[in-house]
Parts: structure tokens; sequence; C-alpha cells
């Protein structure tokens, strides 16, 4: 049996007329000789009835900070309206159609309301569904505890539903559809001459997503990534190939790996928060650790750390400023603190090993007397925090200078 799982965002299934067009990708995948398998998000975005924006406003217009427990109640009918749609799309005309919730599926989780992992994916119900002829619609988004909870994945999680289904059934192939072509070399609200990346690997696209890039959410790439199952990111109003995600970069005709770029992509992070904390030399020798240990209790996620004698430095989300500075203060260290700031990020598996690669990074900042207030580095990847302000002009240099328009 030939499986392949179709994701549809909530762009793409907002309205009659963009349903029909879901309904002949669909019909298109089966006219192919697949058996496919429906994940949808919750209809539309902020602002749409029953998008899950929209539902989270709603519950939090009754106490704002409504347990997690509840507000995952409330966020799983966005995807169960939107699948029963969908199903009912199909059923018209003339597929056998079922709809699923996340847990009917088989998708197991811990109790970590909001954003809760999967543990595993049971295909038994999805596959005697396949066997029988019919076409699972899947609510995205969410799964359920051992013991019968409703919980959610977080954001991106009908992404990671995508994935793991596409794993748990070995499929050939999971398609993320959205409202772009593909995956691009930068956003193109910034760059005007950005491309549609036709190819990336697995590890790129984790790390441009992990720097900012609102691609596919990181998790679903690595559930692919451990089953090797190809995914392809494209878009429902067109017929763009769209961009294969995979473990190569590209190959040539006759299958061998061409590694012919060293960057694929410019992203970046805004509303970000520099600390500089001083150490003297009166604070003990796990002055650093506790620190850290000073973050992680008060739920604070730290980015960019350098550690250097007598200082250390680090970035953390704008959101997250006030509380940090006052438990660092508290703890009685000497902090200094950056607002505006900005992170710019290139990524690409070809630059590894390859000399020179930093120097044309700070050059094309330099040129266009960008600040540098703090880098981090590693085999796929170069980081840079900048002044928030600057952030476009960085983006355009660093994606002219890595010939990513060629």
């Amino acid at each position: 049996m030939r499986i392949i799982v179709q994701k549809f965002g909530g762009t793409s299934v907002a309205s009659p007329e963009v349903r029909e067009l879901v309904l002949r990708k669909i019909e298109n995948a089966r006219d192919q000789g697949f058996n496919p398998v429906i994940v949808v998000s919750a209809m539309g975005r902020k602002g749409a009835p029953y998008a899950t924006d929209t539902l989270i406003g709603i519950a939090r217009s009754a106490y704002k900070d409504i347990a997690a427990r509840e507000l995952d109640q409330i966020m799983y009918c966005g995807e169960m309206i939107s699948a029963v749609i969908m199903a009912g799309t199909l059923q018209a005309a003339g597929m056998d159609a079922v709809m699923l919730t996340g847990g009917y599926a088989g998708i197991v989780t811990d109790a970590n309301f909001n954003n809760a992992r999967i543990l595993k994916c049971d295909p038994t119900r999805i596959i005697g569904l396949l066997k029988q002829g019919k076409v699972p619609v899947v609510c995205g988004f969410q799964g359920m505890t051992a013991d019968g909870e409703f919980t959610t994945l977080g954001r991106g999680g009908s992404d990671t539903t995508a994935s793991a289904l596409g794993a748990a059934l070995n499929a050939e192939m999971v398609e993320i559809y959205t409202d772009v072509d593909g995956i691009m070399t930068a956003d193109p609200r910034i760059v005007d001459n950005a491309k549609i990346l036709d190819c990336i690997s697995y590890g790129e696209v984790c790390q441009l997503a992990h720097q900012g890039a609102k691609v596919i959410h990181p998790r679903a790439v690595e559930i692919a990534m451990q089953k090797n199952i190809p995914l392809v990111v494209k878009s429902t109003f067109s017929d763009a190939p769209g961009t294969l995600i995979t473990n190569i970069a590209k190959e040539d005709t006759g299958g061998a790996v061409v590694l012919d770029r060293i960057a694929t992509g410019v992203t970046y992070l805004t509303d970000i928060v520099q600390i500089k904390v001083s150490l003297d030399e009166n604070m003990t020798s796990d002055a650093s650790f506790k620190v850290f240990k000073t973050m992680a209790d008060s739920g604070v996620s730290v980015d960019l750390i350098n550690v250097h004698p007598g200082q250390i430095m680090f970035t953390i989300s704008a959101d997250h400023a006030e509380r940090a500075a006052a438990e660092l203060k508290r703890q009685g260290y000497d902090i200094e603190v950056l607002e505006n700031c900005a992170k710019v990020s290139v990524v690409g598996g070809g630059m590894r090993e390859v000399p020179g690669v930093m120097a044309s990074f700070v050059e094309a900042l330099s040129h266009n007397k960008i600040a540098i207030l703090q880098t981090v580095d590693s085999h796929t990847s170069i980081s840079v925090l900048v002044p928030q302000s600057d952030v476009g002009t960085a983006v355009k240099s660093l994606h002219e200078k890595f010939g990513l328009s060629n």
C-alpha cells in the first residue's frame, strides 16, 4: 500500500473555494496510486472565528491565566471543526472520508498541556481505514495522554502530527501545504530577490527553523529524518513543485551528492535582549553555573551564550527580560541589559571547514556599518546579534554576499 500524508495549514482550509483546491490535491494523489492520509490545521488565522488564536482569546476573556489543561480543551476544537468540514468536502466529492481526532488517530502524548510531546503513534486504526478504501482526515496539533486527557502539541504542531503519522505509516512522502511556493532563501518581505529552494537537507531546514524562519516546525523535520521520509513544502494555491527536504542537499542525474553552495538561507529573530553579567574576583568558581541555574529556575531560555573570565553574555526573548533582570539582581549580580536587538543567521551545510566564511560574513556587515554585538557559530550556521533597527540591512547584505539570489 503506497501511503502519502498531506498536511494542509489554516489558510488552505479557510474557505469553500480554497477547500476545492485542497480537494484537487487529494484527488491528484489518488490518481497517482497513493492512499492519502490528510492532516488539517484550524481554519484561518487570528480573527477568523475558529482559528486557534481566536479560541485562546475567548478562553482568556474569562480568565487571563486560565489553566493549561482547560486551554487545551478549547484549542482542541479548532482542528476538530476543520477536520469535520474537510471530511464533508471530500464526502461531497464522492470520497469515503472519515474524521479522526489526534487521539483516535493513535497519537499518544505526555501530559505537558499546550506543548505536549508525542510518545508514540499507533497507526492501527488508520491502516484499517485505508484498507477499506477510506480517506482519514486527522486533526493536526493534538493528541491524547495514555489516560485520555486531550493535549495540544504547541505552535507548528500540525506539521509534527503529519511527520509522526508519516513515520508510523512508513509513508513514501509527507507533503506540507501552505500559502507559499516553498522554502525561500530569505524573508521575501525583506529581500525582493529571495528564491525558492528546490532542495534542502534536514539539518539545514532545522537550523533555519530554529533561527527564526517560519517554514516548518523543527520537530516535524527531526521525526521525518529519523525514518528518512522525504518532506515537501509546497503551495495549495499553485502547481509549483515546492521544496524537497531530504538527507542530501542536491543530487545530480547520476545520484551523486553535489555540495555546490556554501549557504542555503538567511534568517532572523527580533525582540531579543542581551544581558551581560559581571563576575568579580570575590565570587565563587561556580558563579557561572549559578547564573544559568537562576535562569532555568525562572523558566527563561537563554541563547547566544559567551562565557569569559569576569563576564557572561547571553540573550533572551524580550518577553522574559524584566523577570530575568529582576531575578539576577535579587541574586546580587551586577548586570547590563541591552534591549532592541535582533539575531541574524546564515545557514548552510556547505560552510563546514570552508575557509573565509566568517570573514565574508563580517565583511558584509562591516561594509554596511552594522555593529556586531555578539557572535556564535556551528558547523552549519553563523549567527550575530545586531541592533534591531539594522536587521533588514543585515539580511539583505548577507543574502547578497553569499550569492543566494544567483
